[in-house]
């Protein structure tokens, strides 16, 4: 008897073992990685490949595939044609307070769609739903309309203030909370007397911090990349990035070099923050994808 324990022990351990060995992929597996990454970075290579050439050299066949010695001339003449820190420091503004706006508001509205109960709950979840459906071309005639009647054109906040609340945002918070915020907790925390505020900042926020990461992330690449309604709502004086890169001079042939240049500068801020901030998206991708 003894001596059957003992094996099966062993053999409980060695599953043990075996199931938390770490697996490794083989030489297939990281080719096809390779392969997909350097495919992802191809477009970023040749921008910068093009920002260190000429226009002439670009014109050339077959194109060049390296780097040249132009890239420091064409990245200053793209920041001073381009008016770029101005460009930079407006495109931060409106993406934070985007993003941050599109995360608080999607986390609250997400939380009330999917424990809270109220009248008319699915109606309007569907009418949130619904506007995803609506091309915003749609809406650009009576927004810029509102925005001419309050006076902003030109200014900021007629982009940030559109963008503040996303259905897309409240959509995916909402599916998410469903499954990760036990209804056992929001019940505790009310018997303790805590208020909905309370409930939001000490129960919700902290179990939806995951859905936050990866919501904010995509949110803040959009509105960096925004180009239909900042082009309409602001001019070469307040530009966003987007809009600063149309009005790099171009003259009577088109200088590829230097807008490819701009390009690389209004694309480098992005890569800074998935460098800094990608750990801990990644990880909320993970996190959530194993409590789902």
């Amino acid at each position: 008897m003894a001596v059957r324990m003992a094996v099966r022990g062993r053999g409980r351990g060695r599953g043990v073992r075996r199931a938390g060995k770490q697996l490794h992929g083989g030489w297939i597996t990281y080719t096809i990685l390779i392969i997909f990454t350097l495919g992802s970075l191809l477009p970023l290579i040749w921008t910068a490949i093009a920002a260190s050439r000429t226009s002439t050299r670009l014109s050339e066949t077959p194109p060049p595939f390296w780097f040249g010695g132009n890239l420091m001339d064409n990245l200053g003449e793209a920041w001073d044609g381009a008016n770029m820190g101005l460009a930079l420091a407006n495109t931060v503004i409106v993406a934070g307070a985007i993003t941050l706006g599109t995360v608080l508001f999607s986390t609250i509205a997400g939380f009330a769609f999917a424990k809270l109960r109220f009248r008319f709950k699915t109606l309007l979840l569907l009418l949130v739903i619904g506007t995803m459906m609506v091309p915003p071309q749609l809406s650009v005639v009576p927004l810029f309309m509102a925005i001419a009647e309050l006076q902003w054109t030109n200014q900021l906040q007629a982009v940030i203030l559109p963008g503040l609340v996303s259905a897309f945002g409240v959509f995916f918070m909402r599916q998410y909370l469903v499954e990760a915020l036990p209804t056992e907790l929001i019940e505790a925390a009310r018997v303790d007397g805590a208020s909905s505020l309370r409930v939001v900042w000490h129960v919700v926020f902290p179990i939806a911090r995951p859905a936050m990461a990866v919501l904010a992330m995509l949110t803040f690449v959009f509105a960096w990349n925004e180009f239909f309604w900042p082009i309409i709502a602001l001019t070469q004086d307040n530009p966003t990035v987007q809009v600063a890169l149309t009005g790099l001079p171009q003259g009577y042939a088109t200088d590829r070099s230097v807008i490819m240049a701009g390009a690389l500068l209004g694309t480098l801020p992005l890569l800074a923050a998935f460098t800094i901030f990608g750990k801990q998206i990644v990880g909320g991708i993970m996190q959530g994808a194993v409590k789902g």
